[in-house]
């Protein structure tokens, strides 16, 4: 059965393609359309990721994995969209149509345009899950050699490393208020740290942010966007201290508004 075709299915940032195979949705940048729909032929995007032999996977709200696409045309990061929190349990991967697929790709090419780090994201795919509700794939750029936050202080870092993590971090915040972007969902895993050889930022290393099918936009510099932010990172650094350990406090945090 074939998705229907609406305004907001024609609607495309430029540079992607929107096409059909068997029962699913894809949207996908043009030029990697082809590998997409190559990795598609096992019917689930997912799918050909995890069963992938060279897949490397990641934690998180589920399990995600780094592959190449086929042809080697890209090194990308499979996922598949879940919710978290208290609908977790009840609807796990599922979601109303259209998913939160969608929302992600306009709101990464928003933040990226406004000079927030966050993968680009090479395809989305949607596939049906019953009669009312959907499940969606988002396939991003893999970040050479990034960790997430959590990974980084669950580490035991030495001093500096700890404080050039929490420096990039901070900018990261700087820049999402700048970029008037809420993100309800900013914890440590959501945060990539990756070597930046010639920041000008006076870090070794510049923050990343993940997962932003939930992010909303305000008014750039609005304090409580600020405030928002560092309160949901601060609850998640709260989490992991206490749960794994992580080397982490509350005055590590305890950051003034640029």
């Amino acid at each position: 059965q074939r998705f229907p075709v609406t305004r907001a299915a024609v609607r495309l940032p430029a540079g992607y393609h929107a096409f059909q195979l068997g029962g699913a949705r894809i949207v996908a940048l043009a030029a990697l359309s082809d590998a997409v729909r190559e990795a598609m032929a096992g019917g689930s995007l997912y799918g050909f990721a995890a069963a992938h032999p060279r897949a490397r996977a990641f934690s998180g709200r589920g399990i995600a994995y780094a592959i190449p696409l086929p042809g080697g045309v890209a090194d990308v990061v499979v996922r598949r969209s879940r919710h978290g929190g208290w609908l977790a349990p009840l609807t796990g991967d599922r979601f109303f149509p259209p998913t939160r697929a969608p929302h992600e790709l306009r709101a990464a090419i928003r933040l990226r345009e406004a000079g927030v780090r966050t993968p680009e994201i090479v395809a989305y795919v949607v596939y049906r899950a019953g009669m009312l509700l959907q499940r969606s794939d988002v396939v991003t750029r893999e970040v050479a050699r990034g960790r997430d936050l959590a990974q980084l202080l669950l580490a035991s870092p030495d001093p500096e490393g700890k404080a050039d993590s929490l420096g990039a971090t901070r900018l990261l915040l700087a820049e999402l208020l700048r970029a008037g972007a809420q993100h309800p969902d900013l914890n440590l895993k959501n945060v990539l740290l990756a070597p930046d050889g010639a920041s000008p930022h006076g870090t070794r290393q510049r923050a990343w942010v993940l997962d932003v099918d939930r992010v909303v936009f305000g008014t750039p510099g609005d304090p409580r966007i600020w405030r928002e932010n560092l309160r949901r990172l601060t609850r998640s650094a709260r989490k992991w201290r206490t749960l794994h350990g992580a080397a982490i406090d509350d005055r590590d945090l305890d950051w003034t508004m640029p």
